[in-house]
């Protein structure tokens, strides 16, 4: 299955000379999310992840079925004011501005292995936050993984040694590469 068959090309979106990669395409066939999760799956299958941690919103749509395959705990990262437990906050630069995720404080454990999991690698700056946010709680990152990265923004450099696996990559702007 080409799963970039599966993903929709935007021009100016959210503003001028911004291609948007739309996943909503890829989230209306039952088919391509079994394919994805199969495919972020794959490389982390004989890790022992014990936690799959996401970023809101669309890292959770990934995250989760990602978690139930790995037979790992989901941790969902948020906004501020979102969790409901004590957490810890993190405030990062984004290529669009900046923002702010929580985590709760008690999360993941120094003996937890995870895998980090969003829609979209760009810049780095969310799950470079997440990966700050983990690692202070003392967890051992595994790896990385990505439905979508757009190299030419190298996001991976954000991440430093961390294992990245993405499905589709962009190369550079251009719609139909």
């Amino acid at each position: 299955m080409d799963l970039k068959e599966y993903i929709r090309s935007i021009p100016d979106f959210p503003k001028p000379e911004i291609m948007y990669r739309d996943i909503t395409p890829m989230l209306k066939s039952a088919a391509a999310m079994k394919e994805v999760t199969r495919q972020l799956a794959a490389p982390f299958r004989s890790a022992n992840i014990t936690s799959v941690l996401a970023a809101e919103a669309r890292g959770f749509v990934f995250g989760a079925p990602l978690a139930m395959e790995l037979g790992a705990a989901f941790v969902p990262v948020r906004k501020p004011g979102k969790l409901p437990f004590d957490t810890e906050a993190l405030h990062y630069d984004l290529e669009y501005g900046s923002d702010t995720l929580e985590i709760h404080s008690d999360a993941v454990e120094p003996s937890d292995r995870v895998l980090l999991v969003d829609d979209l690698l760009a810049t780095g700056g969310t799950m470079g936050a997440c990966l700050e946010l983990a690692t202070k709680q003392g967890a051992a990152i595994v790896g990385a993984a990505f439905v979508i990265e757009l190299a030419f923004l190298n996001g991976r450099d954000r991440l430093g040694e961390t294992t990245i696996h993405s499905l589709i990559q962009y190369q550079s702007e251009d719609a139909d590469e």
